[in-house]
């Protein structure tokens, strides 16, 4: 008993001399090389397909094209017997609905359709499976004190991160695994017209699995929290064939 005692007195000593030791840059850099390590995020061309599961809601399942160096995205959503499709090709925009393009206004309003939506998504998807390479994105601000936090009974290194106002207000969180750096949890918050968080808004997502795709390691279950009471929202699940 007093060698186990002793034995984890170490672990969690070494543990914090890391945490001590790493700047935010420098955690940031050694988990892109864990997630990519062949740097080939800024030229991904790929399509993989997620099934999202929601309480009390049928499954959607969306296939997603990506081109960065085309500047192409596309997203097709099905659920139930509905299919939606956004293309941006090089910041053109189409839509369709069920197979038709030629929609009217009124179906466009009806169905919560638009151009704005098709950029959301966009960026949504670029951004989430994109991480954490796109942490070095223009406008990120990465702190350099890293933090070292117990959650769901496990330690991680933790990255805050906030963004230019041009980018967005909410504040967010990565924590990584300070044995091999690769990232496992996010959470995000929003915040008050003064800049401090909001505890009680937001989410946290836990990362499982893992699924390469051109020798980008990308988490292969996202499962959504809401930090006010750790209640379930939802899950995302890749799937690459």
């Amino acid at each position: 008993m007093k060698l186990f005692k002793f034995l984890l007195v170490v672990i969690f000593g070494v543990q914090f001399m890391i945490a001590q030791d790493i700047s935010g840059s420098l955690l940031l850099e050694k988990s892109i090389k864990y997630h990519d390590p062949s740097n080939q995020w800024d030229t991904f061309s790929g399509e993989f397909d997620i099934v999202m599961e929601m309480p009390d809601n049928p499954k959607r399942l969306s296939h997603i094209t990506i081109n960065l160096p085309d500047e192409f995205f596309k997203v097709i959503a099905t659920r139930d017997t509905t299919v939606t499709e956004y293309t941006l090709d090089k910041g053109h925009c189409s839509i369709s609905l069920n197979g038709k393009t030629d929609l009217s206004k009124a179906e466009l309003f009806s169905n919560n359709l638009s151009c704005e939506r098709a950029k959301m998504y966009k960026n949504y998807y670029t951004y989430l499976y994109g991480l954490p390479m796109k942490l070095k994105d223009k406008g990120t601000n990465i702190s350099e004190t890293v933090e070292q936090k117990m959650f769901r009974g496990k330690e991680y290194l933790v990255l805050k991160v906030m963004y230019d106002e041009a980018v967005g207000n909410d504040i967010w969180y990565f924590y990584f695994n300070p044995e091999t750096f690769a990232m496992e949890v996010y959470q995000f918050f929003k915040t008050d017209e003064k800049g401090n968080i909001k505890p009680n808004s937001g989410e946290f997502i836990i990362l499982t699995e893992t699924e390469t795709i051109h020798q980008i390691k990308i988490p292969k279950v996202r499962a959504w929290y809401y930090n006010k009471d750790d209640s379930y929202l939802a899950t995302d699940i890749l799937k690459t064939e």
